[in-house]
Order: structure tokens, then C-alpha cells, then sequence
């Protein structure tokens, strides 16, 4: 992941977003493990700088909200980069599933959940799911690893306890 640059142009919380941050079960999220924390919630509009040549938005749109929830939901477990830096930890991605479900478009009130769905001595594990505000619909998903390694050399690394007392607190059973 990258330091949390949000683009003002795409990400503003709106009063009808907030009400669905506040109600987010009224989303039905599809995070599946008894004991995990609610999921984190992003709000997103839809900018015409999202938008390709086909009139949605652009697939690599999709992964920049990715990257921009999970930093967002580091953030409020007080995981920021200059904690990184202190701990010479990066966690970087393994691998990333995406399923594009369906099409959003210029204007769309979306949002965008996460949750870490379970973490281990030297990995974690997220979810990823985006839905349409005015009708529930899911339009994306995805399922990303992340490993940790020293953010000096790039080496593999177990995760330090203080960031695992962090992950901890958004996902108990580990």
C-alpha cells in the first residue's frame, strides 16, 4: 500500500453517505466471520476524472479506492506510515483477487467496505467490497495479501507485535 493521497474530486461525504456509514447493515456487507468488527466504510462519488472511454469507471479507478479504504482503515487503527517507518514494516501485496461485478458511473453515490478478515505471523488478510448507495448493488470485490517486510531492504519479516495489537483490534480472532 501508498500513503492515503484521497483525491478531494472523488472522495466527499455527502449528508445521504453519512446516513449509510451510520446504518451500514442496511448495506448488508458480506463480511462472513462471527466476532469480526463491523467493516470500515468509505464513502465515494463518482468524478468524471474516474470515467474511461466506455462510460464507467476505468477498472484501475477500482483499485485506487482499494488502496485508498485499506489506508484509510489503517489510519483509524492508528497504523500510519511514519509508525511503518518506526517499525522498518511494509506490508506489501502478495496478491490482489478483484472481481468487477458491475459498472458505476459518473455521479454514483458509492461505498466502498473493508475489513481484515484474519492476520498471522507475517501476513494479512482483506476484504474489500463496493456498493451503490440508491440501490444496494454490488458493483466490486475484492480479496488482497498483504506480507510484511522491512521497509529498508525488502526482506520478509514477521509482523511486529505493536502493529499485530493494531490488526487485533479490527479483527480479534487473528
Amino acid at each position: 500500500m501508498t500513503d492515503l493521497k484521497a483525491s478531494q474530486n472523488s472522495l466527499s461525504t455527502t449528508a445521504a453517505q453519512q446516513e449509510v456509514v451510520d446504518n451500514a447493515g442496511a448495506l448488508n456487507w458480506s463480511y462472513p466471520e462471527q466476532g469480526q468488527q463491523e467493516p470500515f466504510l468509505l464513502p465515494i462519488t463518482v468524478s468524471s476524472d474516474a470515467i474511461d472511454h466506455y462510460g464507467h469507471v476505468n477498472n484501475a479507478v477500482y483499485l485506487k479506492w482499494l488502496e485508498e479504504a485499506g489506508w484509510a482503515h489503517l489510519n483509524q487503527l492508528e497504523v500510519t506510515l511514519e509508525r511503518y517507518q518506526a517499525w522498518d514494516v511494509a506490508m506489501v501485496v502478495h496478491r490482489h483477487e478483484l472481481d468487477y461485478v458491475g459498472p458505476a458511473h459518473e455521479g454514483d453515490q458509492l461505498m466502498m467496505a473493508t475489513w481484515l478478515e484474519r492476520h498471522n505471523r507475517i501476513s494479512a488478510f482483506r476484504r474489500f467490497e463496493l456498493k451503490r448507495i440508491s440501490d444496494g448493488k454490488t458493483l466490486f470485490k475484492a480479496y488482497s495479501h498483504y506480507v510484511c517486510t522491512t521497509m529498508s531492504g525488502g526482506k520478509a519479516r514477521r509482523i511486529p507485535k505493536a502493529l499485530t495489537e493494531c490488526y487485533d483490534r479490527a479483527c480479534p480472532s487473528g
